[in-house]
């Protein structure tokens, strides 16, 4: 029988069944809109990838490299000078090259989670300034990586017509 499904339409994955504590219900949602950010890009064509389809300049490589900074910046304490900047990619980078850099920086920002018991601590990373604690900065990137998720997917779907998580 033949599939009712638009060619290049994924199955939407179902929202996380996490534990019962608050940090593994946040981390939980955390990775779930971590993996959806990573499989909108995984196999998207060149040149497109790259190439504004909206009169703000957003491409699909541009903002996974902006979460990555992201990533970074919250959980590693990196310095962003230019926040723009973190949203266009290099013309030497790619899609291999910016998922290779997201996953790098989802898995460093874990590693400095898993070392965190206390929401209400500071998170702990390096560098001067007070950092936020982990609850704010777990609320922050689930905020932030859903509402570039949404980009991500219309822009996969201009793209490629690839629909779904």
């Amino acid at each position: 029988m033949p599939s009712t499904q638009p060619r290049g339409r994924r199955r939407d994955a179902p929202p996380p069944r996490t534990g019962g504590s608050e940090a593994e219900t946040l981390r939980g949602f955390l990775d779930y809109l971590r993996n959806s950010i990573a499989a909108k890009l995984d196999g998207a064509p060149e040149p497109q990838v790259r190439t504004a389809a909206v009169p703000s300049g957003t491409n699909l490589l541009g903002l996974v490299g902006h979460l990555a900074a992201v990533e970074r910046a919250t959980f590693l304490g990196d310095e962003v000078t230019d926040w723009q900047a973190t949203f266009h990619a290099a013309p030497a980078d790619s899609v291999a090259d910016v998922l290779a850099r997201y996953r790098e920086a989802v898995a460093l920002a874990n590693e400095v989670l898993d070392r965190c018991a206390d929401l209400d601590a500071p998170v702990p990373r390096p560098g001067p300034g007070s950092a936020p604690t982990v609850r704010w900065a777990l609320t922050h990137l689930i905020e932030e990586t859903g509402r570039h998720a949404g980009h991500a997917d219309i822009l996969r779907e201009l793209i490629d017509g690839a629909t779904g998580r």
